[in-house]
């Protein structure tokens, strides 16, 4: 299966969310937590063990919630909880691979010798 997302805003929510909140739920999140508009882009929220996402977004004339678990690991945000990250879009895709997506995205920026 391959899910497309075309928004110029996505945000990584760094506190962990209780899983039973649906569309609404997680829309009041965003609007009474984040202080944003849940119609303007897409938000990514995860549990508390790191192993799920969900991603709220608006399409056309309705939300959609796409859920994703991963079978091994954990999904890896960095930023001190409360805080909410913007991603690239291929940012996105590392991290729905459950790659280490700022891994990803500051790689070839550093200089070689600071990982030996």
């Amino acid at each position: 299966m391959h899910i497309s997302f075309a928004e110029e805003k996505i945000w990584l929510c760094t506190m962990a969310v209780d899983f039973r909140k649906a569309v609404n739920g997680l829309c009041a999140m965003v609007v009474e937590e984040l202080k944003d508009n849940p119609g303007e882009g897409l938000y990514i929220f995860y549990n508390k063990a790191r192993n799920r996402l969900k991603i709220l977004g608006w399409h056309g004339n309705g939300f959609i919630l796409v859920y994703k678990r991963l079978e091994k690991g954990r999904f890896m945000p960095s930023a001190k909880p409360g805080d909410k990250l913007t991603l690239t879009v291929q940012q996105l895709n590392w991290l729905l691979a459950g790659l280490d997506w700022e891994l990803l995205s500051n790689w070839g920026k550093s200089n070689f010798k600071d990982y030996l």
